[in-house]
C-alpha cells in the first residue's frame, strides 16, 4: 500500500475539488460529478496497465533520482499538460482562436468546445497510433530478442529485424489505409499526423539508443553529473512522457462522452494517471518484470492492439471499454503464463 498512499490522498483531494467545483458551477449535480470522476479514474487505469509495464522497463535503467523526477515532474506534465492544456491547445489550433478564448469556451460553452475537440479526433488519434505501432514493431522485430511468450509468432517476427526500415514501411501502409477510410475533410490532417508520429518516434528512439550506447561505453550511469549522461536520462524521460501521452489520447478524447466539464474530466483522468504512476514505481521497486518474464511481452501485444484500435477509431467509433478490456486481457494472460513458467523453474 505504501506505493499508492500518495495516489489515495490525491484521489480524495480530487474528489473534494470536484464536489466544490460542481457545487458552484452546477449546483445539485455534485453526486453525479463524483460518480463520473470515479468512472473516468477507473477507465484511465484500465487503459494504462500496459503503459505502466512499458514505463517500468525504461525506469529500471534509470537512477532513483530520475525515477523520482518521473513521478513528480512527469505527473505534472501528465496532469496539467495532457489532461488540461493539450485539449485546449488542440481546440485553439482547429478553431483558430486564442488559448484564453478557448479556456472561456471550455468553462462557459462546453458544447462548442466539445464539438471542436470531436472534429480534431482523427488526426490526434492517428498521431498517437502511429507512435505506438512503431513501438510495437520495434519490440517484436528485435532480432536479438531471446525470450518469447507466444513462441511461434514472436520467433517469426524477430526474423524481420534484419530488414531495416520495415517497421516504418508497415506503419506507412497502415496510415495510408487509414487515410483512405477517413472522411475527406480529415484525410490530409490524418496523413500528416501519422507521418509526424513516425518521425517523432524515430527521433526520440534514435537519440535514446545512441546515448544509451555512449553510457555503456563510458560505464556511466544516470546518477553522474556528466552533461552527456544528463542528456541521456532526459531523453529517456522525454521518451516515457511521449509514450504516456500516446496512451492518454484515447482516454482524453473519449472522456467527453461522459462529461463536457473540462475540470471534472481533468480531475478524473488525473487521479487515474496518479495511480498508474504509482503502479509503475511499484513494478520497478519490486523487480516485478524480472519475476514475471512475460509481462513486457503482454504489454507490447496490448500496445499493438491499442494502436490498431486507435487507427480504426479515426474512422469508426470504438468504445473505450473494448480498448481497456483488450489491454487487461493481454496483461492478465501474460501474468498467468509467467506464474506457470516460474513453477516450472
Amino acid at each position: 500500500m505504501k506505493h499508492f498512499r500518495g495516489s489515495l490522498i490525491f484521489a480524495l483531494f480530487g474528489l473534494f475539488l470536484a464536489y466544490i467545483w460542481t457545487h458552484k458551477a452546477h449546483p445539485g449535480n455534485e453526486l453525479g460529478a463524483l460518480f463520473i470522476v470515479i468512472v473516468l479514474s477507473v477507465l484511465e487505469i484500465s487503459l494504462s496497465f500496459d503503459n505502466a509495464v512499458v514505463n517500468a522497463m525504461k525506469l529500471e535503467k534509470m537512477s532513483a533520482k530520475w525515477q523520482h523526477r518521473f513521478l513528480t515532474w512527469g505527473i505534472l506534465i501528465a496532469v496539467f499538460g495532457m489532461r488540461f492544456l493539450f485539449p485546449i491547445l488542440i481546440v485553439a489550433i482547429f478553431a483558430g482562436v486564442g488559448i484564453f478564448d478557448v479556456v472561456k469556451m471550455a468553462l462557459y460553452d462546453s458544447n462548442r468546445y466539445a464539438h471542436y475537440l470531436h472534429i480534431s479526433h482523427p488526426p490526434i488519434i492517428t498521431f498517437g497510433a502511429s507512435f505506438l505501432i512503431m513501438l510495437f514493431f520495434s519490440y517484436f522485430f528485435n532480432s536479438s530478442k531471446e525470450v518469447h511468450w507466444i513462441k511461434p509468432v514472436e520467433k517469426f517476427l524477430t526474423r524481420f529485424g534484419r530488414l531495416k526500415g520495415l517497421n516504418v514501411i508497415l506503419t506507412l501502409i497502415i496510415i495510408f489505409i487509414s487515410y483512405l477510410n477517413v472522411a475527406k475533410q480529415d484525410a490530409k490532417e490524418v496523413l500528416i499526423a501519422g507521418i509526424s508520429g513516425i518521425i517523432i518516434y524515430l527521433l526520440i528512439d534514435g537519440m535514446a539508443i545512441a546515448l544509451e550506447k555512449y553510457s555503456e561505453k563510458r560505464q556511466l550511469s544516470c546518477s553522474n553529473t556528466s552533461k552527456s549522461l544528463v542528456n541521456s536520462c532526459f531523453i529517456n524521460f522525454l521518451y516515457l512522457e511521449l509514450i504516456d501521452a500516446s496512451f492518454s489520447l484515447d482516454g482524453v478524447l473519449g472522456a467527453f462522452a461522459l462529461s463536457r466539464d473540462i475540470f471534472i474530466i481533468t480531475i478524473g483522468l488525473s487521479i487515474g494517471a496518479f495511480f498508474v504512476r504509482s503502479l509503475t514505481i511499484m513494478l520497478v521497486e519490486n523487480k516485478t518484470l524480472k519475476q514475471y518474464i512475460y509481462l513486457e511481452h503482454g504489454a507490447h501485444w496490448a500496445i499493438g492492439a491499442l494502436a490498431m484500435i486507435m487507427f480504426i477509431s479515426a474512422s469508426y467509433e470504438v468504445s473505450e471499454i473494448i480498448t481497456g478490456f483488450i489491454g487487461l486481457f493481454f496483461i492478465i494472460c501474460a501474468l498467468i503464463s509467467s506464474v506457470r513458467e516460474n513453477k516450472k523453474a
